[in-house]
Formats: structure tokens, sequence, C-alpha cells
């Protein structure tokens, strides 16, 4: 099948606006920082996503599916396949009583603001986390003692074959950054969380909180892709980054950050390839010094396996 085919194939499932060509995807990471993908597709619905995953398959056409890119790095020759951006589309918000039904689009921080605002208690650990639904889902995200699996109690996803399938809490199987989303393959599509009645105005004291400690702890003024390493067991990456002598480590306009060593930031013009090499350097000499291996939780699209990844 010759691009052009594909692409028409594209463009009469989601409407010819809503695929990109060669689209930089420096311009959809939270990093700054990517390479052009070769399709960059937007459905507007879970029926022209299915359509899409069937039409991709097909095709034998790789694919990732994209939410807010906070936590990935692709490389700065991009990605040979197709991203499917689900962030600004299924993004609905509902709340009744106890419940909300978030669509996978939506971004935590507003899903966390529209709880505060209707007096439930539970999620404001995710108002500072710039992912989206469909991604904490994924990945189980968490902050600040708080997680996904304490709030989500069932979850729409649909599998590689696009048949939708309802998850409850417990089949969800969400342990740290993990979850059975993560394992299946599966998209996630939105999920129903359950909450607690709580005071508005102790509710947003906790979210100012929690915002005043990220500000003052982490360097949101720089480009990033959050936490780079998973917290490994008995240990904090940050501390073990530090202790290696790592804080401000340097490589290009990619650092290791001198406000929170678990940071590694675009000073402004980094390449994928100076963060990739500064993610190595670090993993190699904090192994070489603790014996801890550190796991990126960032993720990495585009890239080759070599020698020393993990």
């Amino acid at each position: 099948m010759t691009d052009n085919h594909f692409y028409e194939i594209l463009c009469g499932v989601v409407g010819e606006r809503n695929v990109l060509r060669d689209e930089p995807m420096k311009k959809h990471t939270t990093f700054r920082v990517g390479g052009p993908a070769r399709y960059f597709c937007t459905p507007e619905s879970a029926g022209q996503l299915s359509r899409t995953l069937k039409a991709c398959r097909e095709a034998g056409e790789p694919y990732y599916i994209l939410g807010n890119g906070s936590n990935m790095l692709v490389s700065d020759e991009g990605y040979e396949g197709t991203i499917i951006r689900i962030f600004h589309n299924m993004d609905d918000i509902r709340i009744e009583g106890r419940r909300m039904e978030i669509g996978a689009g939506a971004l935590l921080v507003k899903a966390a603001h529209a709880a505060a605002k209707a007096g439930l208690t539970g999620l404001e650990f995710a108002s500072g986390i710039p992912g989206t639904l469909g991604g904490a889902l994924v990945m189980n995200a968490g902050a600040y003692g708080g997680e996904m699996k304490d709030v989500v109690r069932e979850a729409l996803v649909m599998d590689q074959s696009g048949e939708l399938l309802r998850l409850s809490a417990e089949e969800l199987e969400m342990g740290y950054r993990t979850s059975v989303v993560a394992r299946r393959g599966y998209v996630a599509l939105g999920a129903s969380l359950e909450l607690q009645r709580g005071d508005p105005a102790a509710i947003e004291a906790r979210m100012q909180e929690l915002r005043e400690a990220r500000t003052s702890k982490q360097p949101l003024e720089y480009a990033s892709a959050g936490s780079t390493f998973k917290r490994p067991d008995g240990y904090f990456a940050g501390k073990l980054i530090e202790d290696a002598d790592l804080r401000g480590f340097r490589i290009g306009d990619a650092q290791v950050s001198e406000k929170h060593c678990g940071f590694v930031i675009n000073r402004g013009e980094a390449t994928a390839a100076q963060v990739r090499e500064l993610i190595r350097q670090v993993q190699e000499r904090v192994y070489a010094q603790t014996g801890v291996r550190l796991e990126p939780e960032v993720r990495f699209l585009g890239f080759e396996k070599k020698e020393g990844d993990r």
C-alpha cells in the first residue's frame, strides 16, 4: 500500500482536516523535542478511533496512542507510523452525585478542578499532573500520596480488535505505574471515578498547598516529562542521582535539574538524542555507585533499542 493510499484511507475515516503529514512531535510533547510523525491523526469519537485502528492493522501501519504527550520522548528522526491523538477530543466530564464520568482525552487538571467545584474530594493529588485521563489509566498516575487506583471504579477500554470492554477496578489491575491497559495494549476511552463529599474551601486549600509544593520543588519553568525515573524499591530516584554527584549534569541543553534531581529538563534547545544519552549516563553512573538500576518512567518512541537500554 502506498503512502498516498493510506493517507486517503485515514482521511476517509476521520476527515482530511484531522490528518496531518510529517507533523513535528516537539509540538505535541511536554519535553518539546521530537521529529516528525509520518501521520498525525485526531479521531473525534470512539467509532472513528476503532476504524482508525482497523485501518492501521490492515495496512500493517505502526501506530501510537497519544494523550497530552507528557510522559514520552520522541526521537529526533520522528516516528515512522501514525500517531493517534485522543487529547482535545473525547474529553467530556460529567458529575452525578459522587460519581465522575471522564473521557480519556480530558486533562487531569481539568477533572480535578471540576471535582473541587462540585465539592468532591479525592482527586486533589491529580491537580498538577499534566496528562490526560487516558494516560493516567495506563500508568496509574499518582502524586503526593494519591493514585488513580484509589478513585477509579471502572473504565471503558478498546482492545486491539476494536471491541469495547468495561473493566472493574479489580480487572484494571492497577499497580505502581502500570495497569492491565498498558500490559494488554488496550486503548482507554474513559472512566468512572467515585469520590467523597467534602468542603469546597478545604479542597481548594489542599490543591493550593500542592501547587505551592510543586512550584517550590519541581522545575516547572522548563520543559520536561515530569519525573524521569520510576521509584526504585526502598529508594528515591532523585536522592540516588544527587548522591552520584549528578545535580546539574548536562549534555547540550538536556540537564539533570538543579532544583529536583529526579527531573531531566530541556533548557531550551535540547535534542532527543541529548536527552536519551543523559538518561543513559545517569542510569550507568547510579548503577556503578549503588548497584541500583533506575528504570525510566518516560516512554521512548522512534528509538532503536541500544545496548544499555533497560
